[in-house]
């Protein structure tokens, strides 16, 4: 990810925030909305605005998926009003056919560093040859970890992909077990690793910097029905998520406090994760472009969706957080 990019982001927040939030009538009758989310610490803001949000006649039910896949799938059904998503998401629904997803904003930022297992030598990207590396295939962080190895030269069949299913706990498993010489995953168990001790940061493999995908990781969409019936709602949890996304983003130790509780991982831990992810709205509609277009080149998408990707995004929430 480009710097300009995320500090173009937070500049849009700075305004956002630089006068107390204006009081709102409440919507009535209540309008509910039903929010897909995962346990990760970039999401921590979204556990924190409930009570905000039904002050304002927003009552949202909080639906917990293990995946971004799993919120897309859900989204895309109509099960869900928002969700967190990936950041290839919106791409991946457009080129199967899907159009009932509207991409909002992004969440957030961080370096992306293979997890390698203590005693594992990886000093170079050259490193991963023959070795077992864990991945999640079709997750936004196999995408960034594909992009990146695509954008280096490196042939994907240099190391033996370990493909495994489920969350992020299966992968520490494996390679605490001494099952797998790396994984690649995502917070809070890219740190876990590290801070037990059985696990490092290979801070020479970074593939946060594709040109293709970037450091993002993640961002919420909306069904397209929402978006349409149900917009001021939409509207009042995005202002309440951004709002909250930077007092958290102002203050380590209470962002850190947020990730325990959100994600039930020890202090200690999520005092450090709350030290590498930088919260913020991220993602840029010509980012998303670019990702379409590199995966469909790289055939993991079945056709072009680029040009669409504009029709499919609305950056006017993130415009109205930032007046609010």
């Amino acid at each position: 990810m480009k710097r300009r990019t995320f500090c173009g982001g937070l500049a849009a927040l700075t305004f956002a925030f630089a006068a107390p939030a204006q009081a709102q009538t409440p919507l009535s009758p209540p309008v509910q909305l039903t929010v897909g989310y995962q346990k990760v610490g970039h999401l921590a803001p979204i556990t924190l605005i409930e009570e905000e949000l039904k002050k304002q006649g927003v009552e949202i039910k909080l639906v917990e998926f293990a995946r971004y896949a799993d919120a897309r799938t859900a989204l895309l059904a109509g099960s869900l009003d928002v969700a967190s998503v990936g950041p290839a998401d919106l791409a991946i629904a457009l080129a199967n056919g899907s159009t009932g997803m509207v991409g909002i904003m992004g969440v957030g930022a961080s370096p992306k560093y293979v997890i390698g297992r203590k005693g594992v030598k990886l000093d170079s990207w050259d490193d991963i040859k023959g070795k077992k590396i864990a991945i999640a295939p079709g997750s936004a962080v196999w995408f960034q970890y594909a992009a990146t190895l695509i954008e280096k030269g490196i042939p994907y069949n240099a190391f033996n992909a370990i493909n495994i299913q489920g969350g992020g706990a299966n992968f520490n498993q494996a390679l605490e077990k001494g099952e797998v010489d790396a994984i690649v995953t995502w917070e809070p168990f890219e740190s876990i690793p590290v801070m037990k001790g059985y696990g490092f940061f290979a801070k020479n493999l970074d593939y946060s910097a594709s040109k293709a995908v970037g450091a993002e990781l993640g961002m919420l969409a909306a069904s397209k029905a929402a978006v349409d019936g149900k917009r001021e709602a939409v509207q009042r949890v995005v202002t309440a998520y951004v709002r909250k996304m930077k007092e958290l983003e102002s203050s380590p130790a209470a962002f850190g406090t947020a990730i325990a509780k959100l994600t039930g991982l020890e202090e200690a831990v999520s005092a450090e994760i709350a030290k590498v992810i930088k919260l913020g709205p991220v993602i840029t509609v010509d980012q998303i472009k670019r990702q379409a277009k590199a995966f469909n080149e790289l055939g993991v998408i079945p056709k072009d969706v680029s040009g669409d990707i504009e029709k499919y995004w609305d950056a006017s929430f993130l415009e109205q957080a930032a007046k609010s």
